[in-house]
C-alpha cells in the first residue's frame, strides 16, 4: 500500500505561484510512476503532469507546459508541483496518484491505483 498526502493549495491572485506537495509513505517508490490531477467542479478528473519515479522522466499536458514543473525528493519521498503563472481556469481540486510503472506513463485517473484525498486551489481573476 502506498500512503499519499497533499498539501499546499490555497487562494492566489492570477499571475501568482503556488507549490503543491505529496508526502507518500507505505513503499519505496523506485518502482513506482506518480501523477498530479485535478478536478474543477462539474468536470472529469484530468492528468495534469507525470513523473517516473527512478529515472525523473516527465509528462505534462500541453496547457501547463512552461508554467508547471514536476519534481521528486528522493530522501524526502515527496513529490511537488510548481504552478507558476496560474490562471483562472487552473482552479480546481488537485490530487497525486501513484502505479505501478508499466511501459509509459498513464495519463488515465483509472490507471492509478493510489490516491491522495486532494488540495484545493483556487486562481481569482
Amino acid at each position: 500500500q502506498v500512503q499519499l498526502v497533499e498539501s499546499g493549495g490555497g487562494l492566489v491572485q492570477a499571475g501568482g505561484s503556488l507549490r503543491l506537495s505529496c508526502a507518500a509513505s507505505g513503499r519505496t517508490l523506485s518502482s513506482y510512476d506518480m501523477a498530479w490531477f485535478r478536478q474543477a467542479p462539474g468536470k472529469e478528473r484530468e492528468f495534469v503532469s507525470g513523473i517516473r519515479w527512478s529515472s525523473g522522466t516527465t509528462h505534462s499536458v500541453d496547457s501547463v507546459k512552461g508554467r508547471f514543473t514536476i519534481s521528486r525528493d528522493n530522501a524526502k519521498n515527496t513529490l511537488y508541483l510548481q504552478m507558476n503563472s496560474l490562471q483562472p481556469e487552473d482552479t480546481a481540486v488537485y490530487y497525486c496518484a501513484a502505479r505501478a510503472y508499466r511501459l509509459i506513463i498513464a495519463t488515465v485517473a483509472s490507471q492509478y491505483n493510489y490516491w491522495g484525498q486532494g488540495t484545493q486551489v483556487t486562481v481569482s481573476s
